[in-house]
């Protein structure tokens, strides 16, 4: 039976090399009429002749569809490392070519062999990649006791995450670097996050590219936690932000799903686009702040928080239709009539669009497109404890009236 296939196989090649392959998987990159990778695994293929090879193109993604055009699909044979739906390959090829043109053949993973040197059940890790992401990935993750398998990008993630961790209060983190994992080369070394950040770890000198980093939160440690309505203080702002009990508001009636986008239009400081992004796995959103400044914080924000926000400056009805579409809307600030029927206009069906006001002029806006396309109408104040002389008063905050609706099936 030949091994030739008419899709794209790919490969997982375990860390020993392609000699521990099972005889099949061998046969199959033997008999590939091309074999893809990177140069580091096509160097560990034996030669055969006749067979091309072609190395991916970098930067990768932007050239990659041309790239898959080019090469074609039969006979070509990927070769990756360890399990390719692990934060690989093979996840980038079945998000471009669908699952139907591409046949993966993991090997373990570093992921669970990291795991098993750790000797941590899958059920108490959580897992994050760090490969095209910044180290503050690892944020929503965080948690008292928490357990953590970070994949790193290169010889200096694992400073880079240690100095996170410290910046985040979390320097007696217990850190495990694990180098060529499951290679007769394989490492480790264990340290606290602050000794790793600090230079002065045993074994922090020569870390190898190829690593995994496993470390455990203390469980006496204090963190903001990742739910909606955290303290304004956990944002970069200039007291342009939505308060937290009213963003919790916020994320309530906009509903974030796994892998939906956010137009957060009036950004501010963007805490509604980082608690969008927190709150589910694989979210995204689009902050547009006319401000320069504000944008600019918008942007520390999302790093700081390690979630991916694209900022855009400039006015949002100008912006809204160059914007990629969205699954929900949130207008907190500059809303009018225009702006509210483009972003309506702009959801699917199931598409839930926010808008959140203060002055009576507004407040007529959102009453009117109530009564055009229904929805939820609530006003909210809300009162919070300060001194007066001696004693407690309570002191209420201007009225927010919220406006909510999900657009129904036409």
């Amino acid at each position: 039976m030949s091994t030739v296939s008419a899709v794209i196989d790919v490969v997982g090649v375990p860390a020993e090399g392609l000699e521990s392959l099972p005889a099949v998987q061998r046969e199959r990159v033997a008999a590939a009429r091309m074999l893809v990778s990177s140069p580091r695994l096509l160097a560990l293929a034996p030669m055969v002749q006749g067979q091309e090879r072609r190395v991916w193109p970098s930067p990768m993604l932007p050239a990659l569809e041309d790239f898959l055009v080019d090469v074609g699909s039969d006979g070509v044979v990927v070769l990756a490392t360890g399990d390719p739906l692990v934060s690989g390959v093979g996840s980038t090829l079945i998000r471009v070519l669908g699952a139907d043109a591409v046949c993966v053949h993991p090997a373990v993973s570093s992921v669970a062999l990291a795991r098993a040197r750790m000797g941590w059940p899958s059920e108490s890790v959580e897992v994050v990649s760090l490969v095209s992401r910044s180290v503050y990935a690892v944020r929503r993750h965080l948690a008292p006791g928490a357990r953590v398998v970070a994949l790193s990008a290169s010889g200096a993630t694992p400073v880079g995450l240690a100095r996170a961790l410290v910046e985040l209060g979390l320097g007696a983190a217990a850190m495990s670097v694990l180098g060529d994992l499951g290679t007769v080369q394989e490492s480790r070394f264990d340290c606290a996050a602050a000794e790793l950040a600090a230079g002065s770890a045993p074994g922090a000198d020569g870390i190898p590219a190829l690593n995994v980093v496993a470390f455990e939160v203390p469980a006496t440690a204090v963190l903001w936690g990742s739910s909606p309505g955290l303290p304004e203080e956990a944002f970069a702002h200039d007291g342009q932000i939505t308060k937290r009990e009213v963003r919790a508001l916020a994320i309530a009636a906009l509903r974030p799903m796994a892998g939906q986008r956010l137009w957060d239009l009036g950004a501010g400081s963007g805490s509604v686009s980082v608690e969008w992004c927190l709150a589910a796995p694989c979210t995204t959103a689009v902050a547009v702040e006319r401000d320069g400044g504000r944008a600019q914080r918008v942007g520390e924000n999302a790093t700081t928080f390690g979630v991916p926000i694209a900022v855009q400056i400039g006015d949002s009805l100008d912006l809204i239709g160059e914007l990629p579409s969205p699954d929900a809307v949130f207008i907190g600030g500059g809303a009018s009539e225009s702006l509210i029927d483009q972003a309506w206009d702009a959801l699917a069906p199931g598409g839930r669009l926010v808008v959140h006001c203060v002055t009576l002029d507004t407040e007529a806006l959102v009453v009117a497109a109530h009564q055009r396309l229904g929805g939820d109408l609530r006003r909210v104040t809300i009162e919070r404890a300060e001194a007066l002389g001696r004693h407690l008063s309570w002191k209420p905050a201007r009225p927010i009236v919220q406006w909510s609706a999900t657009k129904e099936s036409s």
